[in-house]
C-alpha cells in the first residue's frame, strides 16, 4: 500500500446515490476532505450550493467538507477512493476511472451486488478492470440515512493483505463508524449481496401478513442458504456469522427502509415488479443479484429454494402465491 497509517487525509467517493452520499458524509464527520463524484449534474449542484441531496438522501444536511464534482479525475486524485455506484454499473465506471488512477491507489468497493452478466462479485470486477489498485471491500449493517446522520454503525472492511485491511479500517473509521478488518473479501462481499435477495423474500412475507413466526423462519432459512453458497465459494463461515453476513441480513430483512424489503412488501401486497420499479430512481440491487445467484446455484448444484423463488417472482415466472405454496410444500428434512 502507498498510504501509511494515519496519512489518509482525502477521500474520493465515486457515486452520488444514498450510500455514496452517506459514506462521503461520514468521512467528512471523521475529519477528512471529501470529493464526491456524482453522475447527475443536479446532484453535484445541490450538494455544493445547498448541502443537500434531495433525490437520493432527502432530509439530511450534508457537511460542507463534502465537495461534489462531475470529474472522475478529481475523486481519483484523493488518498483513498471508495467505489459506490450501482453494482451493475460498476464495471463501466471503474473502466472510466482506470485512466485517472495511479498505481497502488487504495480502492474500496462499497457497492453491494453480483454482476448480473457474469456472476462475478464486485471485487472480482475491480481486479479485472483496475489490476494495479490496492483493492478492498466494505460491507455491513448500515442504512444510509443512519450513517449520514452520524448515528452509530459498525461494518467490515476486507483486504487480502491483513496489514492493508487494518490500515484502511483505521484510516476510514471513527467513533460512530466502527470498521472491523478482515482478509475474507469473498465472505464480506457475499453477505452484502445475497442479503438483498433475501430481503425481498422477507418483504413478501410482511406484505402478505404471514406473521412474525414466518418472518423469523424465512430469515433463518435464508441464512442457511447464504452459508451453503458461501461454502461453495470458499467464504469463511465466521465472516458470514459476522457484521457483513448475519448482521446485514437481520437489518435488511427487518425494516422497510431497505429498498429490497420495501419492494418485497409491495409485491406481497399485490403490486407488480414493473409498477414498483417504475416509480423508483434508486436501484433495487436484489432484483439483479437474484439472477446472478440463481445462475451460480445452478452451475454449482446448490439448493437455494428461497433465492430461487425470489428470482422466479421478479422475472414474472411464478406468482407470489405459487412461490409461497412451492416453499411450504417442500418435503420435510433435517435442519442441518
Amino acid at each position: 500500500m502507498t498510504i501509511a497509517a494515519g496519512k489518509i487525509g482525502s477521500i474520493g467517493v465515486i457515486g452520488g446515490g444514498a450510500w455514496g452520499t452517506a459514506l462521503a458524509q461520514t468521512m467528512a464527520l471523521a475529519g477528512r476532505d471529501v470529493r464526491l463524484w456524482a453522475f447527475e449534474p443536479d446532484t453535484v449542484r445541490e450538494i455544493n450550493d445547498y448541502h443537500i441531496n434531495r433525490v437520493f438522501l432527502p432530509g439530511v444536511e450534508i457537511d460542507r467538507k463534502v465537495r461534489a464534482t462531475a470529474k472522475l479525475d478529481e475523486a481519483a486524485a484523493c488518498d483513498v477512493v471508495l467505489l459506490v455506484p450501482p453494482a451493475q454499473h460498476l464495471r463501466r465506471i471503474a473502466t472510466e476511472l482506470a485512466g485517472h488512477l495511479p498505481d497502488g491507489r487504495p480502492v474500496v468497493v462499497c457497492a453491494k451486488g453480483i454482476e448480473q452478466a457474469t456472476g462475478k462479485l464486485m471485487g472480482e470486477v475491480v481486479s479485472e478492470v483496475l489490476p494495479n489498485a490496492t483493492k478492498a471491500v466494505l460491507s455491513g449493517p448500515s442504512f444510509a440515512a443512519d450513517v449520514a446522520r452520524g448515528l452509530p454503525a459498525a461494518v467490515t472492511l476486507a483486504c487480502e493483505d491483513e496489514q492493508d485491511a487494518r490500515t484502511l479500517a483505521e484510516g476510514l473509521g471513527y467513533r460512530n463508524f466502527r470498521i472491523y478488518s478482515s482478509t475474507d473479501t469473498t465472505g464480506v462481499e457475499l453477505g452484502g449481496a445475497v442479503k438483498n435477495v433475501l430481503a425481498i423474500a422477507a418483504g413478501i412475507v410482511d406484505g402478505r401478513e404471514l406473521g412474525a413466526s414466518a418472518h423469523a423462519a424465512l430469515v433463518a432459512r435464508g441464512f442457511s442458504e447464504l452459508r451453503r453458497l458461501g461454502e461453495a465459494l470458499d467464504a469463511s463461515p465466521e465472516t458470514l456469522m459476522g457484521l457483513s453476513g448475519l448482521g446485514d441480513l437481520i437489518l435488511t430483512c427487518s425494516s422497510p427502509q431497505s429498498r429490497n424489503m420495501s419492494l418485497g412488501r409491495a409485491l406481497g401486497q399485490g403490486r407488480t415488479i414493473r409498477q414498483v420499479l417504475g416509480e423508483r430512481r434508486a436501484v433495487t440491487e436484489g432484483v439483479f443479484t437474484s439472477e446472478a445467484v440463481a445462475r451460480i446455484a445452478e452451475e454449482k448444484e446448490i439448493d437455494l429454494p428461497i433465492c430461487a423463488a425470489v428470482h422466479a417472482i421478479v422475472k414474472d415466472r411464478v406468482s407470489v402465491e405459487d412461490a409461497i405454496e412451492g416453499l411450504l410444500s417442500r418435503p420435510q428434512r433435517a435442519e442441518s
